[in-house]
């Protein structure tokens, strides 16, 4: 008998260990393509050990890339891809959907994740046009800088993540509890770091930062685009340096991903200070993670407003 019950012993350890590498080797084989640097970063999160192709990097407007044959390889070879959604994509994703042949990343699939249907978006207008400049009728796109909707977007990834690899799905559950631990606690430190930044304003180009404006509760005081999407003019530029004065930003704000010019010339006639900063995750040891992203542009704002 107690010869039996070490056998049995034996048989339970084995099946538990191969149960684990099971569920190790699924999450170290997820291979993810991810739309943006935002949602590579925030798959990482949840699955340090996924491999993740980003189709774009900070210096690239995620409106307009071109469908290159080593994203389409990506694209084939994924089990997930994870993208915004709300029409950012819509000049590049098709095409890539439709050349990599993969039933597994079309939409409606289980691994094609767009995060904007997991959360609401500001500025929603179904009857938009193109009148209107480069605007989503389903609402503002650039919504991974607003820490609430980014965890809400991280709770429905790990669902997800679980029921594509139902074996990692308690891994990810768990590493989904820590993350959100975490990211609550930075939420309160950022809030509280931040309080000087409340009601200030700055001058921005393009709507990429305004719900990390409304998490500060910052304003955007003028636009250097006359309408969204469309290049600034001279003509437009000067009616935003005319109204400086009474609006009194403290900065002029915009992403690594758009021309300087604009912003040079707003900064060489009203002495504003011209902050660039990446408006998604880097390569940069400062800004690699999403957290480490938040921390430097709040830390710029801080600096400028207290000039």
């Amino acid at each position: 008998m107690p010869m039996i019950s070490k056998l049995m012993s034996c048989r339970i350890l084995a099946v538990a260990l191969t149960c684990l590498g099971s569920a190790q080797t699924a999450v170290a084989e997820l291979r993810v393509f991810a739309c943006e640097p935002e949602w590579g970063a925030l798959v990482l999160e949840l699955v340090p050990d996924a491999l993740v192709t980003s189709a774009t990097h900070a210096g690239q407007d995620p409106h307009h890339i071109e469908a290159r044959p080593s994203l389409i390889a990506a694209m084939r070879r994924a089990d997930l891809a994870v993208c915004t959604g709300a029409s950012l994509e819509a000049g590049w994703l098709p095409t890539l959907q439709s050349r990599a042949s993969n039933p597994a990343v079309h939409d409606g699939r289980p691994g094609m994740f767009f995060a904007s249907e997991h959360t609401t978006l500001i500025d929603a207008d179904p009857s938009a046009d193109r009148s209107k400049g480069d605007v989503h009728p389903e609402g503002n796109p650039h919504f991974h800088l607003d820490p609430g909707r980014l965890l809400e977007v991280a709770r429905a990834l790990g669902a997800r993540i679980g029921e594509i690899r139902p074996a990692a799905a308690a891994a990810v559950q768990e590493r989904l509890k820590g993350f959100e631990a975490q990211w609550n606690a930075r939420v309160d430190r950022w809030r509280e770091d931040a309080a000087p930044l409340r009601g200030r304003r700055v001058v921005v180009q393009h709507t990429a930062f305004a719900y990390l404006l409304g998490f500060l509760s910052m304003e955007a005081s003028a636009d250097l685009e006359p309408l969204p999407g469309l290049p600034p003019t001279v003509a437009h530029l000067q009616s935003v340096l005319e109204s400086i004065g009474e609006q009194a930003p403290v900065a002029i704000l915009q992403t690594t991903y758009q021309r300087p010019q604009p912003g040079e010339w707003l900064a060489q006639r009203s002495g504003l200070p011209l902050l660039r900063v990446p408006s998604t995750v880097t390569e940069a040891p400062e800004t690699d993670t999403l957290a480490e992203l938040y921390d430097s542009i709040i830390a710029q704002l801080l600096r400028v407003a207290q000039r």
